[in-house]
């Protein structure tokens, strides 16, 4: 069975002209990438990796975004920490991807592609079904973190470290993200009355 394709809360709501789309889209980036650091300097200090509220942010901009728009904003973030610029939860530098917290990094930007591409076949609408698909999203985190933790410290940390502290938060923040794009289209359909 095909899934039909919708549009994002992002593609459907920005001006129709090019040039003023375009640059709709690079604002909506810029502001999703400040978004995303200003969550991952929220933490509750665990070691060696730290639980922010970063899945929270990136699932709901994903969903609101779009897969291709949830994924340039998250290869922004990306690019503004590898330049130096201080978006990660401990400062930036390219240094910063040979650390800890590069499975997750890397997990973060195909996770919101999924939640993107969910978003552009409708499932933003429904929070069962985003549920489903940023809890997909949840375990490839932690499974790609899990596996960058047993690379620099060794299997036995990587559950304990990698995984373990973060189970339950993360599904609540799935849950969280799952609830407030659908409670959007349905606040926009009310004011559209």
């Amino acid at each position: 069975m095909a899934v039909a394709s919708a549009r994002s809360l992002a593609e459907t709501y920005a001006p129709s002209g090019s040039a003023t789309r375009l640059a709709t889209f690079a604002v909506l980036a810029l502001i999703g990438s400040a978004l995303i650091a200003i969550s991952g300097k929220i933490t509750v200090p665990f070691w060696p990796v730290p639980a922010t509220m970063q899945t929270l942010v990136i699932f709901t901009l994903a969903a609101a975004y779009g897969r291709k728009l949830a994924v340039a904003t998250l290869l922004l973030y990306l690019a503004e920490g590898a330049i130096g610029l201080p978006v990660f939860t401990k400062g930036g530098g390219f240094a910063y991807f040979a650390g800890p917290t590069t499975g997750y990094l890397v997990a973060f930007v195909i996770a919101a592609g999924m939640t993107g591409w969910a978003a552009d076949r409708g499932y933003d609408r429904n929070p069962l079904k985003l549920f489903a698909v940023n809890l997909a999203g949840t375990v490839l985190i932690l499974a790609l973190g899990a596996a960058w933790i047993a690379l620099v410290f060794g299997m036995d940390k990587a559950i304990a470290w990698g995984v373990g502290p973060f189970i339950a938060t993360d599904v609540i923040k799935a849950a969280l993200a799952a609830a407030v794009v659908p409670a959007g289209w349905q606040a926009l359909a009310f004011l559209r009355r």
